[in-house]
């Protein structure tokens, strides 16, 4: 209901304030994952700034990349996953940052600094945005007194035509083979051909593969168990009560998304303003509300209420993303051989 509230009262400023978006000091592209951010930021950014704000969206961050590749200086400043910065940067596809145009990064927690080291050494390319971790969300009345806390229930034909799996080639093999006790990133052809096999006896039970659709299908009961981010988790809690959130017990995927600006970015200082707004403790606690992942902004976890702190759902302790792993950036032949298996997963 938060949302949909916020939407109107976006919409009536836009009515109310057409001045706002004018571009009067320029423009910025921004790309992004689908509502990833309160739409009042934008509003606001370009009010007190005075730069138009053009959004665009993806829903995958290979998605993202294969655009990027082919349309070098369409956007300006771009959000993606840490595995997929560090592709980028490997490919000489980023733009250094001039950290005196972000002076708000001082708000990014050291620990989430020093984290996103292990895919951009020295946080020369990127600006840690958001964290978050893959689970489990089931509906307690439709899975009844079934105990949910592995991947394994997955494969449970109980929640046949009532489950939703991630619609990604490396989020539904990150399922696959933490289930068999494998790394998500392995390079193993036998380990990850055991996970397609698996993702293939697994599909006649799915009732859909879905990204951000995931969360609605939980929330009208269309689904008894989904794959979310933990971000979405408060969402699906607000609108549907009867629905829980678990990190399974084999371990999981952990993220960080950053703000990056591509190489041949056109708008880069309006770039960096936009990602020194969005460092603001104010504007993080703002999208904190709105999408209820775990913000790396430590000012702004401050203004977070405690029970929100206290809630391992929203806010996992060291021992629980101790149990996860992070994407990593793989090479070429094994990529191939991800998307090979994954077309077979596909098409069977």
């Amino acid at each position: 209901m938060k949302k949909i509230a916020t939407i109107i009262l976006t919409i009536t400023a836009m009515l109310l304030c057409g001045s706002c978006r004018s571009g009067v000091n320029g423009e910025v592209y921004v790309y992004c994952y689908g509502d990833y951010y309160d739409p009042m930021v934008a509003e606001d950014f370009e009010a007190e700034t005075g730069i138009r704000v053009i959004q665009d969206y993806y829903d995958t961050a290979e998605e993202m990349y294969t655009v990027l590749e082919n349309n070098a200086t369409t956007y300006d400043v771009i959000c993606t996953s840490d595995y997929m910065i560090e592709k980028l940067a490997q490919n000489d596809m980023l733009a250094e940052l001039n950290y005196d145009n972000i002076p708000e990064a001082k708000n990014i927690d050291e620990i989430y600094m020093e984290k996103s080291e292990a895919f951009d050494p020295g946080n020369k390319y990127s600006v840690p945005y958001q964290v978050g971790i893959l689970g489990i969300d089931y509906n307690t009345k439709m899975v009844g007194d079934k105990k949910i806390d592995s991947w394994e229930d997955l494969w449970d034909e109980d929640f046949a035509d009532q489950m939703v799996m991630p619609d990604s080639v490396r989020d539904a093999f990150a399922i696959g083979l933490k289930k068999n006790g494998s790394s998500l990133n392995s390079s193993n052809e036998e380990e990850i051909r055991k996970a397609a096999e698996d993702l293939i006896d697994q599909k006649s039970m799915v009732y859909r593969y879905a990204n951000d659709a995931a969360r609605d299908l939980l929330v009208d009961g269309s689904a008894a168990v989904g794959v979310v981010w933990n971000g979405e988790y408060q969402y699906i809690k607000d609108l549907n009560e009867d629905c829980e959130f678990v990190v399974p017990k084999e371990g999981s995927e952990f993220f960080i998304d950053s703000w990056f600006i591509p190489k041949e970015a056109i708008n880069k200082e309006h770039a960096e303003a936009w990602i020194n707004y969005l460092c603001r403790p104010e504007v993080a606690y703002k999208n904190f509300e709105y999408l209820y992942y775990t913000t790396p902004n430590k000012a702004a976890q401050e203004m977070i209420d405690k029970e929100y702190l206290e809630d391992k759902a929203i806010f996992p302790d060291e021992e629980l993303v101790g149990r996860c792993e992070s994407l990593k950036t793989l090479n070429n032949d094994t990529m191939d051989m991800y998307s090979k298996y994954w077309k077979k997963v596909k098409a069977e």
